[in-house]
């Protein structure tokens, strides 16, 4: 982690998370209250979304940070899964809500009377939850914290919302077509149901212990390559992320007169190989007898 990134810790980005949602939501509640707009509306019940779910990260966060017990040998890093999960229901929740608001009033329609103070701080409520989104996803990624990451792009995905809404008010109140309104509200729903999704799906394939990207299993492969001089080969590598942490297993191949010793100093050699190049890694492997290996490569590399 970079020194940048030491700053501020996961848990005083989720508490930043906490009192940034509760700034937006009072500045676009009192946006709402003055223009009586639907689209307004939409975009300050996702800020209480928005809010539930930061103190959602703040608890998973809490949650991940204590240490291993004897219930919980590996830790309780998934804990952030579960948080990104709850975040993604409660996402769609608030477009159920919108869909709601927004065709009432598109059966009927209201004429909009819209000072430019409301305008204004709706804009300023986006401009402070954009800033915020990046510093979440930015620093989330250094911290390894799918929570924190899930959060910003939630943030980020209203900011876009809010800045369409916008614009089409200000269309609207130009163009007098008062229909635009609640059209951008659906509009806006829609956007938050995908974006719902996405953090739903994501949290799951943590949650079934997916395995890392392709673009990382190699790099884990060429690092075990790189720190394995001595053994034959490495095969059955399988890999899954619970939240920071990257578990990492396989099988290594030594030659079968070779001590317990120098088959314990390759493995530390590759262990240090691995946590200095994936950030927490844990790392178990498996040493097996020549007999074991399986058929070389074509151009004589290991297998793995």
């Amino acid at each position: 982690m970079t020194s940048k990134a030491a700053i501020f810790t996961p848990k005083q980005l989720a508490i930043g998370s906490i009192i940034v949602a509760v700034l937006v939501l009072g500045l676009k509640y009192l946006a709402y209250a003055m223009t009586n707009s639907v689209g307004l509306y939409s975009d300050a019940l996702e800020s209480i979304v928005n809010l539930a779910a930061s103190i959602a990260v703040a608890i998973a966060i809490w949650l991940r940070d204590k240490p291993a017990d004897h219930n919980h040998p590996y830790g309780h890093d998934k804990a952030e899964y579960i948080s990104a999960v709850l975040e993604g229901v409660l996402i769609v929740l608030a477009a159920v809500a919108i869909f709601m608001e927004a065709s009432e009033a598109l059966l009927h329609p209201r004429a909009l009377d819209i000072p430019v103070l409301g305008l204004g701080l709706n804009a300023l409520a986006g401009v402070l939850n954009g800033g915020w989104a990046m510093v979440l996803i930015r620093l989330g990624r250094k911290m390894r914290s799918p929570a924190l990451v899930a959060d910003g792009k939630h943030l980020f995905t209203d900011v876009i919302s809010s800045l369409g809404i916008l614009v089409g008010i200000v269309i609207a109140l130009v163009s007098g077509l008062n229909w635009l309104d609640p059209l951008l509200a659906l509009l806006v729903a829609i956007l938050i149901l995908w974006t719902g999704w996405g953090l739903i799906r994501n949290s799951l394939g943590g949650l079934m212990d997916e395995a890392v990207d392709e673009e990382e299993l190699e790099h884990i492969q060429q690092v075990i390559t790189d720190h394995a001089h001595g053994a034959i080969e490495a095969h059955d590598l399988r890999t899954r992320h619970a939240g920071r942490i990257t578990f990492i297993e396989f099988h290594l191949v030594v030659p079968s007169n070779m001590t317990v010793f120098s088959a314990h100093e390759i493995c530390d050699k590759i262990e240090d190989g691995l946590e200095a190049a994936i950030s927490s890694a844990h790392v178990v492997i498996h040493i097996e007898p020549e007999d074991k290996a399986h058929e070389p490569n074509a151009d004589g590399s290991m297998v793995i």
